[in-house]
């Protein structure tokens, strides 16, 4: 289990333990994290679940992935830290990790 930091875009944080397992996104529907839409629920067809990674994380989390990679294109204000929630799991080493979302979700 991780202790994950999700930051709105108004600065309100929500800190929440996350079971191994689980993705990101999973994690802020089941605490109703305001932010992450998941419309599609994590097959990776959406990018509304969109957030940006702390960048002391970034290195920590696994590549993208090329379908990753794709989704992103259809994100709102894109950056070098930006990831899919449903495409990062949780595990004990992202205790702690940090993400911050953006302002809205297409």
């Amino acid at each position: 289990m991780a202790k994950i930091k999700y930051i709105e875009f108004n600065g309100n944080e929500h800190e929440i333990e996350v079971s191994n397992g689980l993705t990101l996104m999973e994690g802020a529907i089941k605490n109703k994290i305001p932010g992450i839409d998941a419309d599609c629920g994590g097959a990776c067809a959406c990018a509304t679940c969109h957030v940006y990674v702390d960048n002391k994380w970034i290195e920590k989390l696994s590549p993208k992935d090329d379908s990753e990679e794709d989704m992103l294109d259809f994100a709102f204000e894109v950056k070098s830290n930006s990831r899919l929630s449903c495409q990062i799991t949780v595990s004990d080493e992202l205790d702690g990790l940090i993400v911050n979302m953006p302002e809205k979700q297409f």
